[in-house]
């Protein structure tokens, strides 16, 4: 069975779908922010040292430990070259 198998048949539970759901739109910034560091060629030191904060910052933003404000994540997207655009559907 492969990972995605493996969460459909987890999503047959609709609680837990449900939830899933709710979180989706960090596990995607998350997702993000890790593509964009790797895509630049980053280390997570090497792009909290651009930032000024700790690696440990970036470390539980990607992991999933930490929710970030919107000022964090716009210095962060500013590092890389980026905007943030935060758009309500």
């Amino acid at each position: 069975m492969n990972h995605n198998d493996f969460k459909m048949t987890l999503f047959e539970d609709k609680e837990l779908k449900n939830e899933y759901d709710k979180m989706s739109p960090l596990y995607e910034l998350k997702k993000e922010i890790i593509r964009l560091r790797i895509e630049k060629g980053l280390s997570q030191k090497e792009l909290a040292d651009l930032m000024g904060t700790k690696q440990s910052a970036i470390s539980r933003l990607e992991n999933g430990s930490y929710n970030p404000s919107v000022e964090f994540l716009n210095r962060i997207a500013h590092t890389l070259g980026k905007e943030l655009h935060i758009t309500f559907y």
